[in-house]
């Protein structure tokens, strides 16, 4: 737009190319100007939105109104306002946001005021990250103060002095002075070094001037008391730059330790008396020679005699495994080097009867020559292979508990997402039975609506094959034909095959009928398939699935298990992969078996399929060898006859409504707005008279308020917010002894029907798939009552 000509109007190109806001505002305050990034900042398309919104909305701008005040204060008294930070709300949206303010007052030649310009600056994330930096530093203070001894940070500059940036709380502990008076003095804890100790300090400086990283060592102090610590301390560089040498550390009280390491030396008979009596191993070894004593216990750990080893320290390295002598050589040189106080190592040694043995070794050298190398190390060993079985055997527990513990957590978040995402599907399938009423059963539309309907019906059975493979499903065993349902697994596996697998099928022409959980038998299939191809690990191959009818004689039942001989059908998954070892074939069904890398299988899968083929009344025998493949039988009992055909969900005409019963009064409570509307609206059209609610609360000061209301059944959710089902179902007890009622849950389990018994229900109702299947369940509840017995 065009600036007014004004101070400041040849700025109009700058004005708008400004990356922060910028506005113009008249002498009463009002915005008269602003650049299209101040638009933008505020959430508007354009600057005419924004002058707009300002215009009736003057004052919606500060979080804090107060601020206002404040602002317009300093703009008065100083003619301007630099670097004003506050919480501000969006004029688009009212979204919150932090922003940098700047204005100033421009005036005429007489010093009236003639307008008001300033700019803002979005500074959100510069807040957050400025309060993340402050939560940081906080939480690192808190762990530092938490770590025994003392942790620091410290500057080396180029001429040798110091200054700390951080000292944690421990050095008050350690030599009785302050954080704070270590930060103001870097030299204070120079001046408690033990004099003894005092040109460590200078040699420790010309070791980080020449590019020393890390530095350890061990030093005295004496405190104002005279008593004297031994403090070890460890330093790392993290920055080199101008203006020195930054490093991190901490220091430790090792003065309990230094004078038990004194008081080791000053005993050593002693010592190695009381090791040997308590079992321990003892060695000596003279660096110089070579020679190394071990002790009648030591031999005896291992099983040899004295005559059968040498005596010199390599006949034991010989013995030991060689995966873990680097790791052994590597302890020796820290200690004899004096980076580490004591030798320490855990490593395996073979035994005179071929076993291995964990062991952990101890030692300390006890004499070094005038150079400093260590002449002498004295030590122990330990048989702890008890206890890395110990700790291994633990670590399988742990991980077997880690995967239980997953699948019960899949099994909670299913039985939680189940019941809200069943509302949803009803609320679905309902509307869908209603809006193909409405259109007609020869609309366009009707097509399309199936196929919402086939959707909608897969995303159920998709909830309940989660609570079937969380064990949180209800089996329901209904007679029907294996062939679909084997064929739609299939169709929703060839989506899910791995790059490089073929899967191919020989299906039986008959439907093969038999009393199954049509979920879990899907269950079983997928898991067969999944369990195949993952035996590829990546490269390519075949998967076979078939489905026959076989019969079984005597010999072969029995040796499938308790089976009876007869008819069966055999559903097989076979594959051209590595193939199964006889141990694994014998483990292969146990739970959290596997033989997948650790993380990349639970080894619950093949449990799952022996499980529910045994609760169907089956058997699943199993046949392979390494490097010909695997296959398994699944054997399942046939029906004496056909169930029923499937329908096809791909042209479901628009079912008709039964009538209900001439005036039933029904009261539906659900704490879902979708279904309480969309079931008023269907009981209403087939011809109930309906009172819905939306929580068991407002039912029951309804009935309260409506004594004489006669009501012929009650139906209501059980997972509600507030009070559950069966609590209203108490409740109403009291108020309505002689009213039916009934429970509608999304997971009917043995713990709810026993519960809803107790309180008095008369039935208990599984979430249906359609609302036509839910008014068929609510006309039967009322058929006993329909004609006999008056509402209550």
């Amino acid at each position: 737009m065009d600036m007014p000509s004004a101070p400041g109007a040849d700025f109009t190109t700058l004005f708008h190319f400004l990356p922060i806001g910028a506005y113009r505002s008249s002498a009463e305050g009002r915005m008269i100007h602003a650049n299209e990034q101040l638009a933008r900042i505020n959430g508007f398309r354009d600057v005419e939105e924004l002058l707009d919104r300002a215009r009736h909305d003057p004052d919606g701008w500060y979080v804090d109104p107060a601020r206002r005040h404040e602002f317009q204060l300093r703009l008065a008294r100083d003619g301007e306002v630099r670097g004003f930070i506050s919480e501000v709300k969006r004029r688009h949206d009212s979204e919150r946001m932090w922003v940098s303010e700047n204005a100033h007052m421009v005036r005429d030649a007489d010093g009236r005021v003639l307008f008001y310009e300033g700019t803002v600056e979005d500074i959100t994330e510069r807040v957050a990250q400025q309060k993340a930096m402050r939560e940081q530093q906080e939480r690192m203070q808190a762990l530092a103060d938490q770590i025994p001894g003392v942790v620091f940070s410290l500057l080396v500059r180029p001429d040798g002095t110091r200054a700390y940036r951080f000292v944690s709380s421990g050095v008050r502990a350690m030599y009785g002075f302050s954080p704070e008076d270590l930060l103001r003095d870097p030299m204070l804890i120079a001046r408690y070094r033990h004099p003894e100790d005092i040109g460590r300090l200078d040699g420790e400086t010309e070791a980080i001037k020449a590019g020393k990283v890390e530095l350890a060592g061990e030093f005295r102090i004496v405190l104002p008391d005279g008593q004297v610590k031994w403090i070890y301390k460890r330093s790392c560089e993290v920055l080199r730059d101008n203006e020195g040498v930054h490093r991190v550390g901490v220091l430790l009280d090792i003065s309990a330790r230094k004078r038990a390491e004194d008081a080791l030396r000053e005993s050593e008979a002693l010592w190695k008396l009381a090791l040997e009596s308590a079992g321990e191993g003892v060695w000596d070894w003279n660096l110089v020679t070579g020679e190394e004593y071990l002790s009648d216990s030591l031999l005896s750990m291992y099983g040899y005699t004295r005559d059968e080893v040498q005596g010199v320290a390599e006949d034991l390295d010989a013995r030991t495994h060689p995966d873990d002598i680097p790791a052994m050589i590597e302890a020796r040189q820290a200690h004899f080097e004096g980076r580490a106080r004591l030798y320490r190592n855990e490593h395996r040694v073979r035994a005179k009867d071929g076993r291995w043995l964990w062991i952990l070794t101890r030692g300390m050298v006890i004499s070094r020559d005038e150079s400093g190398r260590p002449t002498r190390i004295v030590g122990t060993h330990t048989d702890i292979t008890d206890l890395k079985q110990a700790e291994e055997q633990q670590r399988v527990l742990e991980g077997q508990l880690r995967e239980s513990q997953k699948m019960e957590a899949i099994g909670t978040l299913a039985g939680g997402v189940a019941h809200d995402f069943n509302n949803l599907l009803a609320a679905i399938l309902g509307n869908l039975v209603l809006a193909r009423e409405d259109v007609g059963a020869e609309h366009p539309a009707q097509e399309s609506l199936a196929e919402i309907n086939r959707a909608a019906i897969r995303a159920r059975q998709l909830v309940q094959q989660i609570l079937t493979f969380s064990r949180r499903g209800a089996q329901v065993m209904e007679h029907q034909p294996l062939l679909p349902l084997v064929e739609e697994a299939l169709g929703l596996m060839r989506s899910l095959l791995p790059a490089g697998v073929r899967l191919l099928t020989r299906l039986s022409k008959e439907p093969l009928p038999a009393l199954v959980d049509a979920t879990q038998m899907q269950q079983v299939l997928m898991n067969l398939c999944t369990n195949a191809w993952q035996a590829f690990a990546g490269r390519s191959g075949e998967v076979t699935v078939a489905l026959e009818r076989v019969a079984l004689d005597a010999a072969q039942a029995l040796q499938l298990g308790a089976l009876e001989p007869g008819t069966y059908a055999r559903l097989s998954v076979a594959d051209n992969g590595p193939g199964m070892d006889e141990v694994t074939q014998r483990r292969v069904f146990e739970p959290f078996f596997t033989t997948k890398a650790p993380g990349a299988g639970t080894g619950l899968g093949l449990a799952v399929v022996h499980g529910i083929v045994k609760a169907h009344r089956g058997a699943i025998g199993l046949t392979s060898q390494p490097g010909a493949g695997t296959r398994f039988d699944v054997y399942l009992p046939l029906a004496a006859s056909a169930a029923a055909p499937l329908p096809d969900l791909a042209v479901i005409p628009p079912p008709a409504p039964a009538a209900a019963p001439e005036g039933r009064h029904v009261v539906y409570i659900d704490d879902y707005e979708a279904l309480v509307f969309l079931v008023g609206r269907l009981l209403r059209k087939q011809g109930y008279r309906v009172s819905t609610f939306e929580s068991g609360e407002a039912a029951l000061a309804w009935f309260s308020q409506h004594p004489r209301e006669p009501v012929d059944l009650l139906v209501t959710d059980q997972n509600m917010p507030g009070m559950a089902g069966v609590e209203v179902v108490r409740e109403l007890r009291r108020l309505r002894p002689a009213l039916r009622m009934a429970i509608v849950s999304g997971h009917v389990s043995d713990t709810l029907i026993a519960e809803a018994a107790s309180a008095g229900v008369d039935d208990v109702l599984a979430k249906q798939d359609s609302m036509d299947a839910l008014g068929a369940a609510i006309r039967g509840l009322l058929e006993p009552a329909a004609g006999t017995a008056p509402a209550v």
